[in-house]
């Protein structure tokens, strides 16, 4: 064979194993994202015009929180905040649209403690996302109907639901630091 023939054949067989590796590479990253955002990976996929944006999108919210100072919260903050909780849904079975302004607002205060930024509210639940991808969803759900109470066209059960939204989320931010702890990982700062 002429020598341009076993460089061609060199040249298609190395192209063929970037093609492979490169295929293998975004398996990986594929199936990371998955097993890391679980129900949110699939969300933004729905959202995004294709796989690779959602993915670039999922990339960049862990970059980004890469670059946030989440922190645990003291002991009796903790105590605190459990108490309030508590508190709050005591006061759903009188008032349960105020019962949802002030979950809403306990929930807001435990972020901002933790250090996640407030500034907008598609933001923070990106945020949030990151560590929190099993619940974001039921924050998006509680903070669309405490948006909508303005209107005045929720009904008792929607805030019924949106309290218990807003509990998952509060209960994942008060226990995750625990969670994190007994299972050896231990906690960002």
């Amino acid at each position: 064979m002429a020598g341009w023939v076993w460089a061609v054949i060199v040249v298609a067989v190395v192209l063929v194993c970037v093609v492979a590796v490169m295929r293998a590479m975004q398996s990986r990253r594929t199936h990371r994202l998955k097993e890391r955002f679980g129900p949110e990976y699939d969300r933004t996929a729905q959202e995004s015009d294709g796989r690779r944006q959602a993915e670039a999108d999922l990339v960049a919210r862990e970059e980004r929180h890469e670059q946030l100072h989440i922190r645990p919260l003291a002991p009796g903050a903790r105590e605190r905040y459990a108490e309030e909780w508590q508190g709050v849904q005591a006061d759903f079975v009188d008032s349960p649209h105020e019962a949802v302004e002030h979950a809403d607002a306990l929930v807001n205060s435990v972020m901002r403690d933790r250090g996640y930024p407030m500034d907008d509210f598609d933001q923070r639940a990106a945020d949030i996302s990151v560590d929190h991808p099993q619940v974001v969803e039921s924050y998006r759900s509680a903070h669309r109907v405490y948006v909508s109470m303005e209107s005045g066209q929720v009904t008792t059960e929607d805030e019924r639901q949106a309290m218990q939204d807003y509990r998952q989320l509060f209960h994942e931010l008060l226990v995750a630091d625990d969670a994190r702890e007994t299972e050896g990982v231990g906690t960002r700062g």
